[in-house]
């Protein structure tokens, strides 16, 4: 071996070595002879590295993975020699390998065993067994074997290639899991009980390897070979050693979970739990150790649900007598489930929930509750308000993965939540009613995480009890007053005041939630605007709370429409500091982020849109909100066009973009019934347009400041209707001069916005900027890239897609006559062509091909533009034909599929306008150039003139699957 390639396998190898030695691991895997030598080495125990040992077994794991049928018999016998030689040697090293070249050394066996075990080595399991006896080092790498050939075997997390290579893994893996249990498994187990009795209290690690092998095997073998009475005491007194009883707590789960009759299942779990009572396992309180009770917890979890598995199926059948007796078994266990889902440890209680969750959903489906039931639903319900809340180290100013993990646990407690309102409603209501208003009369001496609780409860009530449409203060007169009843408390009682964030953005968010509560109590309104207007709100200390609070402002504003009307003007006053854009200059610290802003402007526009004021009062509101964005912009940009240091320029044009930002924004407050001409507010909108125009011919930080323009301008088709047209030539003008890929590609849309609304109104327009803007488009096409540069070509691809969109559009709104115009149309006609056929990009091939249709449709006929008929036969027909046979037009994608069904459009629509001509074409020129055979041919145009388009879509794709070789 190439021991100078061998040193850069240590981690701490320089680059250089670790590059060579990775050209040598790849030189050794196509080689043909390497693995012998690595076998030699591992065999004969020539190195003593571990980085080179794990070198070795890597290289005859790729021997096996994908050479392995190259291989003589006499090179396949030294293969399973120099295996069984290395387990040998293990057992008689005075120090055991390193973990990682013990589990990699398992998964090369197991790659042996999923490739020999029905032909060449049936005695794979005795072979090892014969080798390694009761030796701990052996039956270490015994156990690490059984449990890499169940990853082999049944790991769902595996990773296939395809669907073929699943299938075919999957039947190989049915017939070793079949002959395994046919020839060797109960011996396997017998080999297992021989460990656990022979090491369960002197090696508490390989009894814990052994227990794993167990859990994983017992989902797909026999279910008596361990469900016994030998094997399940054994396993029961492994529950009482403190180092073991974790392992056996996640295989008694595996038994438990295994797939059997519901009698059986009930019968089994029964009798594990009364052991498990009388060893003391259910005493909760009595136990201090949270990581075995988390264990015993998904254990208990997992035969709550195993029972309500056996009742459902037990119900379904028809089988009352044993339903009822399962259903006992499941109350038997409420107690004990409880418990944990109360217990402080989050991770405990979080692994039960799925009990708890199945057992409420039997609760739903019985017609009437015992006593013992309705007190368990209680004491659920009571156990959830209490696990709801926050602890004390929660740390809510710089949230972690622990406070992530609690965020998690909340939405596994709010399911609960939502379940126990389908079980009893009523009672829920009434649970909450009480939190609350206890908590709510003295929250000024009570700690924040009860606050919080009490109205994140309420909050909560709005999902878990659903009406349509948020109408949760009429209809039912119970709910509707203790709904009103807790919101009047909420914003009478003064908690918005309270001095924790928590508790300031839970008071916030239900507000909103339950915005309805001010159409029934108007009164509240003045409230509630204030708290969130003051230090409470928008100007709180937090900028988390100001950040969240913008938001929820803009939809309360919005929400309330008509009911804001008596505010709007001493709204406005006061949110004044909050409108202001914030100098790029240092130090400078605004109370609200240029995106929170965005919200803040929102809600200005919708309360000048919605007010009841007259169109000049609103047009002066307008105004008076979006001058002082057009004066700084003005200012803005002179100093951009001075400023020198790189810095100050992003700084600048960040400044500028997000003042176009902020004007944007407050076109979002118009709509179908509230337009820009209605309001009066066209002047002001064009003003603005006239003031950030300018931006597109600034040479700095051309990137930025062209995306907010376009953004505006997009904005300004919407809402300004034609008398936005005067203003679109000058700017495409600007924003075509020196762009790049994306530049064009962010451009395109906006061509295609304009040309789709406005229609043969700006076919003017499009007639003149047509050629620059293909020139723009085809120089940047025809830059050269680098080979390898994939961003390049994925800027270029979806550049072409723009392009062929741009097209699409121009003919589907009855502007062909622009192209018809053009000088050069050939040459754009040929870019379709080219599109369809010589770029395997499915999308722009079916875009091609609609252009393609469309045009036929237009100039088809006998009365189309001179020449076309020509290129229909010479181009376009060519074209329907070279694409799919193209090698990767691949008809397994769904997305060729669609562009297959675009090309047989053409062919019909070529047909349809061009009628018997076209048949003969095909029939005696084209397809017979192809060398298509006579009968088949024939059964293509019959295909083709049929009436019914959809026949010659799939007889297309059937004549192209039969073509391909």
């Amino acid at each position: 071996m190439d021991e100078q390639a061998l040193l850069g396998l240590n981690p701490n190898a320089d680059a250089d070595f670790r590059q060579r030695a990775l050209a040598y691991f790849e030189q050794l895997k196509v080689s043909q002879d390497a693995w012998q030598v690595c076998a030699e080495a591992l065999a004969q125990s020539v190195y003593s590295d571990d980085h080179i040992k794990f070198f070795c077994f890597q290289v005859l794991e790729h021997q096996i993975k994908f050479k392995y049928s190259e291989l003589t018999e006499v090179q396949q016998q030294l293969i399973r020699e120099t295996l069984i030689t290395w387990l040998q040697a293990q057992m008689l090293n005075p120090q055991p390998e390193k973990t990682f070249i013990r589990n990699k050394a398992a998964q090369v066996f197991a790659l042996l065993f999923v490739t020999e075990y029905l032909t060449k080595w049936p005695k794979f399991f005795f072979d090892i067994l014969s080798v390694v006896d009761l030796n701990p080092r052996g039956v270490d790498m015994y156990l690490r074997i059984l449990m890499a050939v169940d990853a082999e075997l049944v790991d769902r997390d595996v990773v296939h290639t395809s669907e073929a290579s699943y299938c075919y893994e999957a039947r190989r893996n049915t017939l070793l899991k079949d002959t395994m249990r046919e020839q060797c498994i109960p011996s396997l187990v017998e080999s297992w009980y021989q460990i656990l009795q022979n090491y369960q209290y002197n090696n508490s690690e390989l009894t814990c390897q052994c227990l794993e092998v167990v859990g994983a095997y017992v989902s797909w073998i026999d279910l008596s070979l361990i469900a016994n009475e030998r094997f399940i005491n054994m396993l029961l007194g492994h529950m009482s050693v403190e180092v073991l009883r974790e392992e056996a707590c996640d295989c008694l789960f595996e038994i438990v979970n295994k797939g059997m009759d519901p009698i059986d299942k009930t019968k089994l779990v029964e009798s594990l739990c009364q052991v498990l009572q009388s060893a003391g396992l259910f005493s909760i309180d009595q136990e201090d150790d949270v990581d075995f009770l988390a264990r015993f917890s998904k254990l208990v979890n997992g035969m709550g649900q195993a029972l309500i598995a056996s009742w459902t199926k037990l119900v379904k059948s028809g089988d009352m007598k044993s339903a009822q007796d399962t259903l006992q078994a499941i109350e038997a266990k409420v107690a004990l489930m409880l418990q944990l889902l109360i217990h402080e440890d989050d991770d405990i209680s979080s692994n039960i929930i799925g009990f708890c969750y199945d057992y409420l959903h039997i609760l739903k489906q019985l017609s009437a509750l015992s006593d013992q039931q309705k007190a368990n639903v209680e004491a659920i319900m009571l156990a959830v308000m209490k696990k709801l809340t926050y602890d004390e180290e929660y740390n809510f100013e710089n949230e972690g993965e622990d406070e992530a993990m609690f965020v998690e646990y909340r939405k596994q407690l709010k399911l609960l939540l939502d379940r126990l309102a389908q079980v009893s409603p009523e009672l829920l209501l009434a649970s909450v009613r009480r939190v609350f208003n206890t908590t709510l009369q003295n929250w000024q001496t009570t700690r924040f995480m009860e606050v919080e609780v009490a109205i994140r409860l309420l909050y909560m009530l709005a999902e878990a009890l659903p009406v349509s449409h948020g109408a949760h203060f009429s209809g039912d007169v119970t709910k509707a007053t203790a709904l009103q009843d807790m919101m009047r408390t909420l914003v009478t009682s003064g908690v918005s005041a309270y001095q924790h964030t928590s508790v300031t953005l839970e008071f916030f968010e239900t507000v909103v939630r339950y915005e309805k509560f001010f159409a029934v109590e108007p009164q509240h309104i003045p409230a509630v605007l204030m708290a969130f207007l003051d230090q409470r709100g928008l100007r709180h200390t937090s900028p988390k709370v100001r950040s969240r609070t913008a938001y929820l402002f803009s939809r309360f504003v919005k929400s309330l429409n008509k009911q804001m009307n008596p505010f709007i003007e001493d709204v406005l006053n006061r949110i004044q500091d909050l409108l202001e854009l914030s100098p790029p200059e240092n130090g400078f610290q605004a109370l609200l982020s240029s995106d929170d802003q965005l919200f803040i402007y929102e809600t200005a526009g919708v309360l000048i849109v919605n007010s009841e004021y007259s169109a000049e009062r609103k047009q002066a509101l307008m105004r008076n909100l979006l001058t002082p964005l057009m004066e700084k912009f003005k200012v803005l940009l002179e100093k951009l066009m001075m400023a020198q240091d790189e810095e100050r320029q992003m700084a600048l044009a960040d400044c500028l973009n997000h003042a176009v930002g902020f004007a944007s924004r407050t076109s979002k407050a118009f709509s179908n019934k509230q337009t820009v001409k209605q309001c009066g507010c066209s002047e002001v909108y064009l003003d603005c347009l006239q003031t950030f125009l300018p931006a597109l011919s600034c040479p700095l930080q051309k990137e930025v400041l062209r995306s907010g323009v376009r953004t505006f301008l997009h904005r300004m088709i919407i809402c300004l209707e034609e008398e936005v047209l005067p203003f679109i030539p000058s700017a495409s003008e600007h924003m075509l001069k020196d762009c790049e890929a994306k530049d064009l590609q962010e451009f395109i849309p906006l061509i295609n916005q304009i040309t789709a609304k406005f229609k043969t109104q700006v076919s003017p327009f499009l007639q003149q900027m047509f050629m620059p803007l293909l020139h723009a488009i085809f120089e940047v096409l025809l830059l050269p890239a680098e080979e390898n540069d994939q961003s390049a070509a994925l800027e270029k691809q979806m550049l072409r897609r723009s392009y062929f969109a741009f097209l699409q559009t121009v003919t589907g709104s009855g502007m062909s006559e622009v192209i018809a115009n053009q000088g050069n149309v050939e040459r754009v006609l040929f870019t379709v062509i080219q599109g369809a056929v010589d770029y395997p990009d499915p999308i722009a091939q079916k875009t091609c091909f609609i252009i393609l249709s469309k045009l036929v449709e237009l100039w088809g006929g006998k009365d189309g533009p001179v020449g076309f008929a020509d290129f229909v036969y010479k181009h376009i027909v060519p074209a329907c034909f070279l694409a799919p046979l193209k090698q990767t037009f691949d008809l397994a994608d769904a997305q060729t599929v669609l562009a297959l069904s675009e090309c047989a459009v053409t062919l019909k629509t070529i047909h349809l306008k061009r009628g018997p001509e076209c048949v003969q074409y095909l029939q005696q020129e084209y397809l017979p150039s192809l060398q298509v055979a006579p009968e088949i041919i024939q059964e293509f145009c019959q295909a083709l003139q049929q009436p019914d388009a959809k026949v010659f879509k799939n007889y297309l794709k059937v004549f192209f699957q039969r073509a391909k070789p």
